[in-house]
């Protein structure tokens, strides 16, 4: 896959023209999007919508709680010819729409435009879903009157069928497109329409036990081949951000993701990009600020491509929990993390694994980050991992192999863990130019792991664990290497 040179990259303070040959040179391995991928365009506009809402200081006023343009936003993209968009515009100083559920349709673009935003509405309700059989007013509330889902167990008991329908759905559908430099808010800080708690507050409640809560997420894609998100701005979601499954051909461009948009609220689970059981996906030159895993790859997922990205808050470039239909081809070139909780993290236990393998993780840059490697069969359902056996039982076993991590430098030390379950599934990792500035001997946790040593080595000092250490067979010495030493020099830039 050739990816196009991005404007980004050089605000960004990179030099274009090593990334892209990085890129190019990645192209002979199998581990990325087989697609040729280049920056994307804006369609015309099939129809223009006006805003007839103003909001203020990014809020909607509670006298205009009522005023949806669902109807109207929706009837557009039901009539809008593919390959258009349906644009959402600024008119005499209003900027604002407000929204229920929204259902995307083939070939069709939903066009914000630079100042608008679009607003989820906070009428529980309005999300209810409408599958046949569903348990009517779920949506905005925790689930009651069944066992919570006791984590791990492999077996719960069937969930209630209902619950909240996306904010915006694409579903059975191709070539969709969601654009433009506007925003997206999901307002998952506002209290729900006759409730006393926000739906981060809700899912915050819920959290001790472990208790199923229902909340929107804002975009679903199940079968949605040829999606594109495009410069757009997404905030303050319910929970997940954007949720793939089902798909082939996926690409994120650029797109600007800041959850909560108010420094020091509680967004708890508002991950940003999780793609799963798709294939041929790519999330490019974009910028992730949230409340949980920044991409979390679900199990399922084959040929991916993470390429010049920015994350700062979050739990990092994340695989997991579930893998247990596997994992496999993956390429994270040129990702910088910023105060992440971890930065390379693969996450699985005994009661969800499965096999993961052909990774390659190359050319990062991490400061801030608790713990830059995480690669564990020990999942607990935390933010970070523990580094030992948690005693879980369960026949699908995590069993990761074939994984590069090539030029990461972290500026700030951080505790690395990489573990297998046992000695007939060991994960097998090879480490070439890898340096955590500042750690320790006792900061190196592991069992069960084979690590190969490229050219560039290593500081991890393995001494203190079992981990097997070998020198990988690359042919390749570390005077014979022809590029320029890895830096992350004038690679930490805001959050833009």
């Amino acid at each position: 896959m050739i990816l196009k040179r991005f404007d980004l990259c050089s605000a960004a303070g990179w030099n274009c023209g090593i990334v892209l040959l990085l890129s190019m040179a990645a192209t002979k391995a199998d581990a990325q999007d087989t697609r040729q991928v280049t920056e994307p365009k804006i369609p015309a506009s099939c129809m223009q919508l006006s805003a007839q809402l103003r909001s203020v200081s990014d809020k909607i006023a509670d006298v205009d709680e009522g005023k949806l343009d669902t109807a109207r936003i929706q009837n557009a993209l039901d009539k809008c010819k593919p390959g258009m968009a349906v644009e959402l515009k600024p008119a005499s100083g209003n900027n604002a729409f407000l929204s229920g559920p929204l259902e995307m349709r083939t070939g069709v673009t939903l066009l914000i435009d630079e100042g608008v935003t679009l607003f989820g509405s906070r009428d529980a309700a309005a999300y209810e879903s409408k599958e046949a059989g569903a348990t009517p007013g779920l949506c905005g509330t925790i689930a009651t009157g069944a066992p919570p889902a006791v984590f791990p167990a492999p077996q719960r008991p069937a969930p209630t069928r209902g619950g909240c329908r996306p904010f915006i759905s694409i579903i059975d559908t191709k070539d969709v497109g969601i654009m433009g430099d506007g925003v997206i808010d999901g307002r998952g800080y506002a209290k729900i329409l006759g409730k006393d708690y926000s739906w981060w507050e809700m899912s915050r409640k819920a959290e001790p036990k472990n208790e199923r809560y229902f909340t929107p997420r804002m975009i679903v894609a199940n079968h949605a081949d040829g999606l594109v998100l495009y410069r757009i701005t997404l905030h303050n979601s319910t929970n997940f951000h954007v949720s793939v499954n089902g798909t082939n051909g996926f690409t994120a461009w650029g797109v600007h993701l800041l959850t909560p948009t108010t420094r020091g609220q509680d967004a708890r689970n508002t991950d940003g990009i999780d793609p799963g059981s798709s294939s041929n996906v790519t999330v490019a030159h974009s910028w992730i600020d949230n409340g949980d895993d920044n991409i979390a790859i679900k199990t399922g997922m084959t040929h991916m491509s993470v390429l010049d990205n920015h994350f700062y808050s979050g739990h990092g470039m994340s695989i997991g929990s579930e893998t247990y239909s596997g994992d496999s081809f993956l390429l994270v070139d040129g990702l910088t993390e910023d105060q992440t909780t971890s930065g390379i993290r693969i996450k699985s236990n005994v009661t969800r694994g499965g096999q993961v393998h052909d990774l390659r993780y190359q050319n990062i840059c991490m400061r801030g980050v608790k713990n830059p490697i995480a690669i564990s069969p020990y999942y607990t359902n935390q933010t970070t991992e523990g580094f030992e056996d948690p005693k879980y039982t369960g026949d699908r076993i995590p069993d990761y192999k074939a994984i590069t991590i090539r030029n990461v430098i972290d500026t700030t030390p951080g505790d690395v863990l990489i573990a297998g379950w046992n000695d007939d599934h060991r994960t097998e990792v090879t480490l070439d130019g890898v340096r955590v500035d500042g750690i320790t001997p006792a900061q190196v946790h592991g069992h069960f792991a084979t690590v190969s040593l490229g050219p560039l080595g290593t500081n991890l000092d393995f001494s203190g664990t079992d981990i097997k250490v070998v020198l990988a067979k690359t042919g390749q010495s570390h005077a014979d290497a022809a590029e320029p030493a890895f830096s992350c020099d004038g690679k930490f830039v805001p959050m833009q």
